[in-house]
């Protein structure tokens, strides 16, 4: 078994602490920037607001649908979100970064998780970062779209 990467950064039109309080914000402002069908069943079983939050949820990608135990920390809070499954240890960040003397940010997903070995997990450590980066695009662009129209808690 090896280690897997992928992410996908963009630019959000925001100051960072606005989009920092979307992404914390597991009941409005994160749901609204997930992309439909492939997010879907959010349901929060504890907390709801950064750190201490824990949710589960269902990520659908290329008919396959899996199903995640998230819980959520603050490494470096106002900047860095991480969720982590309970199960598999499949670690998402979200590190938002201040641009343009903080007028606008740069947010970068990332996830970081253990394949699968032999040949499947080969074909997993090369196409799985493909599909992730795509949804992390739409994900992004979802976040600048929802922010912009005061979608956020």
């Amino acid at each position: 078994m090896s280690q897997a990467h992928a992410e996908a950064s963009a630019i959000v039109n925001a100051p960072p602490s606005v989009v920092y309080a979307t992404l914390a914000d597991y009941r409005t402002g994160h749901p609204q920037a997930l992309p439909k069908p492939t997010f879907s069943d959010l349901t929060i079983e504890q907390g709801g607001q950064g750190a201490g939050t824990v949710f589960r949820v269902t990520v659908t990608v290329l008919g396959t649908a899996t199903k995640y135990h998230m819980r959520v920390a603050e490494p470096q809070p106002g900047r860095v979100l991480a969720e982590t499954d309970l199960t598999t240890g499949l670690t998402t960040t979200f590190t938002v970064d201040p641009i343009d003397g903080g007028q606008r940010s740069r947010v970068t997903i990332a996830t970081d998780w253990t394949s699968r070995g032999g040949l499947a997990g080969y074909g997993e450590r090369l196409l799985t970062p493909f599909f992730m980066q795509r949804i992390y695009a739409q994900q992004l662009r979802q976040l600048d779209e929802v922010i912009g129209q005061g979608g956020r808690a």
